[in-house]
């Protein structure tokens, strides 16, 4: 649909273009679905939708997905996914969802989705070097508004280590390692948006990504050099 829809409107897949699309397009498009009149919350799930004051149904499926459960707030829940994505509500979205009880959690594996999704655009266009991103909207500890993120990539080095090069005035730069994935992600959101623009899909074109089939982790922070935790 993606290399379709690029070639209809007159942007065709070209070499090095990075494809970013949002967890909830992927996720659907998986059948990675929930409608939470199935769910029967646990008593963990009850108890934790009293502190929050949310439903009981959305706590499990929250739950289902948790790793460890990071705080608990008023009406909210920052929890360690599975896959190692802190966030809130471990990523779980209502938003852009057909029917009212029905929510979209996460990729079960964002990366994994990511590389299929290259794949397959890979043997549509015919065009081999592309990138891919699977992105979410997160809030920030210290930051009002949110911004995109990636919470899965494919087909480059999500992370420019710039570690040893110098600056303007020859001082050796020690710590400076561009989460590129992520700001490429907080880009396209411009396009995507996050309320009914119904732009699932965007193209960002013309940034010299390095190429790279490594699938890694590089962009989630060990646990325990998190100051914050």
């Amino acid at each position: 649909m993606i290399a379709e829809a690029a070639e209809k409107q007159g942007t065709p897949i070209q070499p090095h273009d990075v494809i970013v699309a949002t967890h909830v397009a992927v996720s659907k498009s998986e059948g990675n679905i929930v409608n939470l009149d199935a769910v029967k919350p646990s008593e963990r799930a009850i108890e934790i939708a009293k502190q929050t004051n949310k439903d009981p149904a959305m706590v499990e499926v929250i739950l289902q997905d948790t790793k460890e459960i990071v705080r608990i707030g008023q009406n909210s829940i920052i929890t360690e996914t599975k896959s190692g994505v802190v966030c809130a509500n471990s990523g779980v979205d209502r938003s852009n969802v057909a029917g009212d009880r029905n929510v979209v959690p996460l990729p079960k594996d964002p990366n994994a989705s990511a590389a299929r999704i290259r794949r397959e655009i890979v043997e549509q266009s015919g065009v081999e070097d592309v990138a891919v991103i699977v992105s979410d909207t997160h809030g920030r500890p210290f930051r009002m508004g949110e911004i995109n993120i990636a919470v899965g990539y494919a087909g480059f080095k999500p992370i420019r280590d710039r570690r040893g090069e110098k600056d303007l005035f020859g001082y050796v730069l020690r710590i400076k390692m561009t989460a590129v994935a992520d700001e490429l992600a907080s880009a396209a959101e411009l396009v995507i948006g996050q309320a009914n623009e119904g732009i699932p899909v965007a193209i960002v074109r013309g940034y010299n990504y390095t190429s790279s089939e490594e699938q890694t982790t590089q962009l989630i922070r060990a646990k325990e050099k998190d100051l914050f935790r």
